[in-house]
């Protein structure tokens, strides 16, 4: 052993010195160890549970986007495929109207005076006006039926005028003259400024289609004779004894439907419209089984080589679809499709699946920049921690045992903490929360800051989901209770005058939406007069509803002041008219009834017509006289006409909800199934009336969808008193 300036070399000093020297380098070593295998298994444990949330967002994002494109897209397609179906269903009514007038026309032509019509006058173009045509070898001036048909100018000229969908009306009659009106008289004016006045009437498809299917008919799309816009025509036979004397119908151009299908498309998106026979009629598509062709042979998607698109188009002809994936063209596409019953077409929303996913990526891909910049942070820490480790291993050999056991408890523990939290975590219901541990003012409370961030960001992402559902609870609750609102606007407690025994009425009314259009009524105006009312709104859903309510009560105020039922609906329809800029209107029929004597004072503004049962008889169409739709046009004037209820007598009031029900074969239920109905459970109470009939209906129907509100209202009479 020696001794050098006090340091004993070989000695007991120097062994316990090399002991402390191998304990602190051990030490050293064991901290680094440790050091490295924590941030190797926090590295792992953070890559672990960045991967399991990243699968459960992606998973909980990606149903919830299907449930929301699910329920988006069903509900749009079905809006828009109704809105478009609504267009065609008022020009079948205005149809309907104007073979109603042409009938009546025919049946009564000896009350009526030849009017005069004239040819196309090109100082017209632009104007809406009243004009004739003829087929060659046909004098306009001897024709009788084209003279007699004129009268039906003014209400021709008033219908075109009152609707923006129309863009002609028109007689057709079979001795080969045409009245119309359309606002295009430069259109039937020659190259060399001459009027063409000959059109070959009997030999156009709409003519030979009405006059061989005998009903109501839609031509297919084609191109307009005279201006080469594409469109279809909506016409009907008119019938004298039996026998064809004329065909009436509308013409509708179908550049709003062109127009409105590109400005759906978006990227990614598009709507599209496929015929009763599966072609596509119109679609922003240029290319590609979607694309638009308006040739007979253009291609059926029934038959599509694609046995899952062909599926689709098929059942989109017949009922509203659900969500549909289907591979097209080595794309996959999200579908959905909604009927339009009128004309036996369907429209289609088609949106490609990968821009779904374009929010879970973006989100994904911002999820994984955060994880990276933790990441990141975390080892750019660590790194620095072990070269201030190294620095201060003279300060620990002078600190000894004492300082790296400090130092080792502060970076340590913190770590070992968070590595049993972030094991803790699974699943999209974690949260990482910062806490006093962590809060060491280095790496190690960096790491915990992007941690806490990520959770906090994940949780702000479920709350927003589930927020919006329940938005959605929240819509379904007020339309449920808009409902119940309406419901309880209609007379709905029965028996409804138990105390009065000269009479028993019962009605009902089951809407085709949410909300309906159509409305009953029946109220006492005094001790012996009872009101009676059955109305129909055009159009459905919520606007019809609030158009239902105002008329209701202004039909009931103005009876209420006893006027007379002209008096009433001259009232309302004024009211109405003044401020009336969504051009809404309402068909009423409006009855008193004196309950001592038995006489109905009636009058109809343009609704269906009652069926009236005597005590000796069966239930019977009253076809009383119609006037012209509330709403429709200012400074209308109604007949009333009156009936004598005889004691037992009944009194059937319905909406065209139940004539025009409709069966999986597009079959109306009619009004003939209607009188059978009735007359089966003619001697029932009025309830029983009803439910009869209901019964009809649906059996008739089966599982086809209801389109239109369902209305009826029954009266029985049963007491005559004295004056």
């Amino acid at each position: 052993m020696k001794v050098i300036r006090g340091i004993k070399l070989g000695g007991l000093q120097q062994k316990i010195f090399n002991l402390m020297l191998i304990f602190i380098i051990a030490l050293i070593g064991l901290y680094a160890a440790v050091s490295l295998y924590q941030q190797k298994n926090l590295t792992g444990i953070v890559q672990e549970a960045s991967a399991s949330q990243q699968a459960s967002i992606e998973a909980v994002s990606e149903e919830t986007m299907k449930v929301i494109l699910e329920a988006s897209m069903t509900q749009s397609t079905a809006l828009q495929a109704y809105i478009a179906d609504d267009l065609f269903g008022d020009v079948r009514t205005d149809v309907l109207t104007l073979q109603a007038f042409a009938s009546e026309l025919f049946a009564h032509s000896e009350l009526f005076s030849p009017h005069p019509a004239f040819p196309p006058n090109p100082e017209n173009d632009g104007i809406a006006s009243v004009q004739m045509q003829h087929e060659p070898g046909v004098d306009p001036a001897a024709s009788g039926e084209l003279s007699l048909v004129a009268n039906m100018s003014e209400i021709m000229l008033a219908m075109f005028e009152s609707s923006d969908k129309l863009s002609s009306c028109f007689v057709a009659t079979a001795d080969g003259c045409i009245l119309f009106v359309d606002d295009r008289a430069g259109a039937y004016v020659t190259e060399t400024g001459e009027v063409e006045e000959i059109f070959r009437v009997r030999e156009r498809p709409w003519y030979i289609q009405a006059a061989e299917e005998e009903e109501l008919i839609f031509t297919g799309v084609e191109l307009d004779s005279f201006t080469d816009i594409p469109g279809l025509v909506c016409a009907a036979p008119v019938y004298r004894d039996g026998e064809l004397v004329a065909v009436v119908g509308a013409d509708i151009f179908l550049n709003a439907v062109s127009d409105y299908v590109r400005d759906k498309a978006t990227e990614g998106g598009f709507v599209c419209v496929i015929s009763a026979d599966g072609q596509v009629l119109f679609s922003p598509q240029t290319e590609g089984v979607f694309k638009a062709e308006l040739s007979k042979s253009a291609p059926d998607l029934r038959q599509n080589e694609n046995s899952e698109l062909a599926a689709f188009a098929r059942q989109a002809l017949k009922e509203p679809t659900g969500l549909t994936l289907i591979e097209i063209d080595g794309k996959e596409y999200y579908l959905t499709g909604a009927p339009m019953p009128t004309l036996g077409w369907a429209v289609l929303s088609v949106v490609e699946k990968e821009v779904t996913h374009q929010p879970t990526d973006a989100m994904l891909k911002e999820y994984d920049r955060i994880n990276e910049d933790a990441l990141s942070a975390y080892t750019q820490g660590a790194r620095r921690s072990m070269q201030t480790v190294i620095a201060l291993t003279v300060v620990i050999l002078i600190l000894a045992i004492t300082g790296a056991l400090v130092v080792a408890s502060r970076v340590v523990k913190p770590l070992e903490r968070m590595t049993k939290r972030i094991n803790a975590i699974s699943g999209s219901d974690a949260v990482f929360e910062m806490e006093e541990a962590y809060k060491t003012n280095d790496e190690i409370e960096v790491l915990a800051e992007s941690f806490a961030s990520l959770s906090k960001r994940t949780r702000e992402y479920i709350t927003q989901i589930t927020q919006i559902t329940a938005e959605k609870e929240r819509i379904s609750t007020e339309l449920a209770l808009a409902t119940q609102i309406q419901a309880d606007m209609l007379p709905n407690i029965f028996p409804a005058f138990p105390e009065r025994s000269e009479f028993d009425v019962y009605a009902s009314m089951d809407p085709a939406k949410e909300v309906g259009g159509d409305f009953y009524d029946f109220f006492l105006i005094d001790e012996r007069q009872l009101g009676l009312v059955m109305a129909d709104v055009s159009g459905k859903g919520v606007p019809a509803a609030l158009f239902m309510m105002i008329a209701k009560t202004l039909v009931q105020n103005n009876a209420m002041t006893g006027k007379s039922p002209a008096e009433v609906l001259r009232a309302v329809n004024d009211q109405i008219c003044a401020n009336n800029r969504e051009e809404m209107f309402v068909t009423v029929w409006l009855g008193i009834l004196d309950l001592t004597t038995g006489r109905l004072t009636c009058a109809n503004a343009g609704h269906e017509y009652p069926a009236l049962k005597q005590p000796d008889g069966s239930f019977a169409l009253y076809k009383d006289k119609h006037g012209f739709v509330i709403g429709g046009m200012e400074g209308i004037r109604y007949k009333e006409y009156e009936i004598q209820l005889e004691t037992g007598a009944k009194l059937f009031l319905y909406t065209d909800g139940v004539p025009e029900a409709t069966n999986a074969e597009n079959k109306l239920f009619g009004t003939d199934r209607m009188l059978e109905a009735l007359n089966k459970a003619q001697d029932k109470a009025p309830e029983e009336i009803l439910k009869a009939v209901r019964g009809a209906v649906d059996a008739f129907v089966q599982e086809a969808e209801q389109f239109d509100d369902l209305t009826m209202l029954c009266l029985e009479y049963r007491r005559k008193g004295a004056e």
